[in-house]
């Protein structure tokens, strides 16, 4: 049986969603981007990081602009967005609160600068009940020679 995948990301500077269309390339998948307003963060990393942490310390994490599709119609979904501080960056939090109440198996994956910290683990405290595959991170400066790491990393679905 040829699974249904979903892979549902955020970007915040462009290098998630390359790793996120080299995913599509290789699995022909359908894509969602978690698309906040566009005002919500800074192009600074720093301003960007500090909004971050007043939304985790607020509650007041950033609002999805583009509806979530029918999660029921899926076997998988891959879930990627940046490491900010060692963990999901908000809207990949926002997303997670969003589907808490489907039941779909999710794998994340995830962009960083040469340490993912608690990744993994962050991301399966906040998805809940769901089955949670093993995740690969890639290093940003990586992408564009990560075919191998991807290709190994599809093998487990």
């Amino acid at each position: 049986m040829t699974k249904k995948i979903l892979i549902a990301y955020y970007s915040w500077s462009g290098i998630t969603a390359r790793l996120a269309k080299k995913l599509q390339a290789a699995l022909g998948a359908d894509v969602y981007n978690m698309s906040i307003p566009t005002d919500t963060f800074s192009a600074d990393m720093y301003e960007t990081s500090a909004i971050a942490q007043k939304q985790l310390a607020s509650g007041n994490l950033p609002r999805l602009t583009v509806v979530v599709p029918d999660l029921s119609q899926y076997d998988l979904v891959l879930v990627g967005g940046p490491v900010w501080s060692g963990a999901p960056a908000t809207p990949v939090r926002s997303f997670l609160k969003e589907i808490a109440g489907s039941s779909v198996p999710l794998a994340p994956f995830y962009t960083h600068t040469g340490s993912a910290d608690d990744y993994e683990q962050e991301f399966a405290a906040l998805a809940g009940q769901h089955q949670i595959f093993k995740g690969m991170g890639v290093v940003g400066a990586h992408i564009a020679d990560a075919d191998i790491q991807i290709a190994s990393w599809l093998e487990q679905f």
